[in-house]
């Protein structure tokens, strides 16, 4: 399962450094970030199932940096 995250990561020396701590702590995580997006993105693939959201975003708060799940919109 795949979540992205909006966040307020803004350098890439940061976001390097938080991928690495989440797929430590997370082991079945793969992380990406996308700071060319206005949203700064943030990518989570987890390959045993769904992504525990509040507790990445707390691991997140953690470190000092916000993240909110990006609500898929489908436009008809």
């Amino acid at each position: 399962m795949i979540e992205v995250f909006k966040t307020n990561v803004r350098n890439r020396s940061h976001a390097k450094m938080l991928v690495s701590q989440i797929q430590s702590a997370f082991g079945d995580y793969e992380a990406n970030f996308d700071l060319d997006d206005c949203d700064n993105i943030l990518r989570i693939k987890s390959t045993s199932g769904a992504v525990q959201v509040s507790r990445l975003i707390s691991f997140l708060r953690d470190f000092g940096f916000s993240a909110e799940v990006l609500e898929d919109k489908c436009f008809t």
